[in-house]
Parts: C-alpha cells; structure tokens; sequence
C-alpha cells in the first residue's frame, strides 16, 4: 500500500497544493495502520496508536468528501470533461460506503481510543485496509483522469 502512495505523489504531486496535502496525509494514515497492525500487545500506547490512527482516519476521508472530489468534479466540469464526470459518478457510490466503513470503525474505536477485544478490532482494522487500499485505487484512478485531460487542454491554450 505504502510503495503505491509514494507512486501517486511522484505522479500527481504538483497538481495541486489540495491534492499535495491529501496524498501527505494518506501516507500518514498507512504508515498509522501499520504501526497499529503491528503492535505488539494493547496498552496505554496501543490506546494512543488507535486514537492516531482514527483520528488521521476522518481527516482524510472526509477531506475526499468536502475538499478533494467537490474539486475534480467541478474540474470535470468546467473542462467539459465528460469522461472524467461519468468516471466519477461510477466510482463515487464505492467511495461512499467505503467511507462509512471507515466512520463505523471510527465510531467504534475511535472515542473511547480502547479495544477491549484486541483480536476483534485487529479483525475490523483489517478488513478496513483492504478497503481502503481499494479506495486508494478509485481515487487514483480519478486524480490520474481528470489530470490527464486537463494537462492536454491546458498546453493547447
């Protein structure tokens, strides 16, 4: 997961200060579940681990809802990028539900920041980063459309 977030910087890192960010902070939410993946044993620092990693959690997903996909679809549009638009009305019913994954595990864990069934939640977190890798994957597959099509508008003006 992470090998592929440093590919999506490299590729889509100057597009925009917006993306730039977002793509930052989704390296920090990998690097976050790993840590949290690979932790020993639960604990005062486990406890600290799942705050971090929930908390960096909603930031980004909801940084893809409020920020990020308003952008590319407004992008989309004003490009007339009808391929882009079609795109994202295909992908975005995926995105959501993987979002409410992300904010059930949230509200789970999230506010008491304690699992007291350390296997259960390793379970959850688990199932949760297949979909999030998944997630990469669609919102990659957007920033990678709409740049594309709008890099070749841009140079013909």
């Amino acid at each position: 997961m992470l090998d592929s977030c440093k590919n999506a910087q490299e590729r889509w890192g100057g597009v925009h200060q917006l993306i730039d960010r977002w793509l930052a902070e989704r390296q920090q939410l990998i690097l976050n579940y790993r840590q949290l993946r690979e932790r020993p044993e639960p604990g005062t620092q486990a406890d600290s681990e799942l705050t971090a990693f929930c908390d960096i959690l909603v930031d980004y997903v909801s940084a893809g809802h409020f920020e990020i996909y308003e952008q590319l679809l407004r992008e989309a549009q004003d490009f007339d990028d009808q391929r882009g638009i079609e795109l994202a009305h295909r992908v975005y019913p995926r995105i959501e539900t993987i979002t409410l994954q992300a904010v059930g595990f949230n509200d789970q864990y999230g506010q008491n920041a304690h699992a007291d069934d350390e296997a259960a939640m390793q379970a959850q977190l688990q199932q949760l980063g297949g979909m999030l890798h998944e997630r990469f994957e669609l919102e990659d597959c957007l920033i990678e459309v709409l740049h594309n099509a709008h890099k070749d508008l841009l140079s013909a003006v």
